[in-house]
C-alpha cells in the first residue's frame, strides 16, 4: 500500500463505556457506527464498505440499512481491527469502495446479546489444551511469561510498573474506568489470578465499542475533521498458543507485522512520537517494545520502570490508560486505534505535545495474529 493515500475521517466510541446493561451487543455496534458517521459529517447512505469482527458484516449492514460494495469479516481476535484498517485502505486504493465503516462492540461485562464462544472438540485447542485445564488467557500466558522473565531478567516489580504507569495515564482520561493512583505494592498485593499475574495486571472486563470511517486522502480534505493519514500497515498470523509454550518468547506474528509497517511507512524508531501496544495483560507492552525493535528484550522492563513511557517520558505509551485501566470489552484493538487517532487529531485527554507519528500495535487470538498501523497527521 502506498503511504498517505488513505485517511481516517471519522472516529468515535460508544456514547458510554464501562457497564451498559441496557444495550445489546449489536446496539453497541450501531451506537459506535452512528457516532463515527456523525463525526465524519456523513449519512448512512454514504457508506459503501463495511468491516467488522465477531458479528458478521451482513448483520451490521442489515441492522444499519446499508448495501455495501465491499465487506471484510476477518476475525482473528483483538487485533482484527488493525487488519481491517489495512484491508480497507487497500480496497479504497483499488477502487473497490470509497467510504469504509469499521465497527467493533462487545457486551463483555453485561453479556447482553453477546455471541457465545466455543472450542470445537477437534480443534488444536480442543484436543491439546482444554482437556488439560488450559483455558482462557489467565491460564495460557503464565508459563511463557515466566520463561520470558527468567531468560531476560525481567522482574515482578518491572511488570507491575506497567500497570502503575498506565493508571497514571488513565487518571488524565475522564472516560477511563479506573483512575485512582496505584503503586507497585498495590499491584503485587492485589489478588492472585494465575501466577505471576495478579488482578491489577489483568485487563478490565467492560462493555463498549468503537468505529472508524476511512476514505481516500484526496477526498479527506473535504471532511469536517482533520484527516489522520495511514502511513504504514502490517499484519501476520501464526500457530496459536501451543507455539508460545514452545518458544516462550513473544509472538512471531509481532515480528512480521511491526517491521512490515515500519518499512512501508519509511520511518525509524526515533521518528515515533506516540505508541499504543495492546495490553490485555501487563507483560504485553514489554513484548511489544522488544519485538517492534525499540530495544532488546532485556531492556524493556527497565525502560518502563525508569519512567520513559509515563506522562512526560520520552516514549508515551498507552496514553488512554490501556486495557488495564481504560477499558477492555474482550477485543481491545479498536480502542487502541481510537487513541492513536485522537492523538493525531490533537484532541486526546492526555495529549502528547507536537505528536506527528503514532504507532498502533495489536495482538489477537492468544498471540496467533498481529496487526500494526502507523498514523500521521502530516500529508
Amino acid at each position: 500500500m502506498r503511504r498517505n493515500q488513505v485517511a481516517v475521517v471519522g472516529a468515535a466510541e460508544t456514547t458510554e463505556l464501562g457497564v451498559i446493561p441496557n444495550m445489546s451487543q449489536i446496539q453497541l455496534h450501531a451506537d459506535a457506527a452512528l457516532n463515527a458517521i456523525a463525526d465524519a459529517g456523513l449519512k448512512l447512505s454514504d457508506i459503501d464498505g463495511i468491516a467488522t469482527a465477531v458479528e458478521t458484516p451482513q448483520q451490521i449492514a442489515h441492522y444499519l440499512g446499508i448495501t455495501p460494495t465491499w465487506v471484510d469479516g476477518t476475525s482473528v481476535g483483538g487485533c482484527s481491527f488493525m487488519l481491517h484498517v489495512r484491508h480497507a485502505a487497500a480496497a479504497i486504493e483499488a477502487g473497490l469502495c470509497k467510504t469504509v465503516l469499521i465497527t467493533h462492540a462487545e457486551s463483555g461485562k453485561s453479556m447482553i446479546g453477546k455471541l457465545p464462544r466455543s472450542i470445537p472438540a477437534d480443534s488444536l485447542q480442543g484436543q491439546f489444551e482444554a482437556p488439560f485445564g488450559v483455558y482462557g488467557p489467565p491460564s495460557m500466558f503464565p508459563i511463557p511469561v515466566l520463561r520470558y522473565m527468567k531468560t531476560y531478567g525481567i522482574t515482578h516489580e518491572q511488570i507491575a510498573m506497567v500497570a502503575v504507569v498506565q493508571r497514571e495515564w488513565a487518571a488524565k482520561n475522564p472516560r477511563a474506568t479506573m483512575k485512582d493512583p496505584i503503586t507497585i505494592a498495590d499491584v503485587l498485593n492485589s489478588r492472585m489470578i494465575a501466577y505471576p499475574f495478579r488482578l491489577l495486571q489483568c485487563c478490565l472486563v467492560t462493555d463498549g465499542g468503537g468505529a472508524l470511517i476511512l476514505t481516500s486522502a484526496d477526498r479527506a480534505k473535504d471532511f469536517p475533521r482533520k484527516p489522520v493519514y495511514i502511513l504504514g500497515t502490517g499484519e501476520s498470523v501464526e500457530t496459536p498458543m501451543v507455539s508460545q509454550m514452545e518458544t516462550f518468547n513473544s509472538s512471531r506474528a509481532f515480528k512480521v507485522a511491526g517491521p512490515t509497517a515500519f518499512k512501508e511507512a519509511g520511518i525509524t524508531h526515533k521518528d515515533v512520537d506516540h505508541l499504543m501496544i495492546y495490553d490485555a495483560f501487563a507483560h504485553l507492552p514489554l513484548y511489544g517494545l522488544g519485538d517492534l525493535g525499540f530495544m532488546p528484550h532485556e531492556e524493556t522492563g527497565r525502560f518502563i520502570a525508569d519512567g520513559n513511557t509515563r506522562p512526560g517520558g520520552k516514549l508515551p505509551l498507552n496514553t488512554n490508560g490501556g486495557g488495564l485501566s481504560y477499558m477492555h470489552s474482550g477485543m481491545y484493538g479498536m480502542y487502541a486505534l481510537q487513541e492513536s487517532v485522537r492523538q493525531m487529531r490533537g484532541i486526546a485527554p492526555a495529549q502528547v505535545k507536537d505528536a506527528k507519528i503514532s504507532v498502533c500495535h495489536g495482538v489477537g487470538g492468544m498471540f496467533a495474529a498481529s496487526g500494526t498501523i502507523i498514523f500521521t497527521n502530516e500529508k
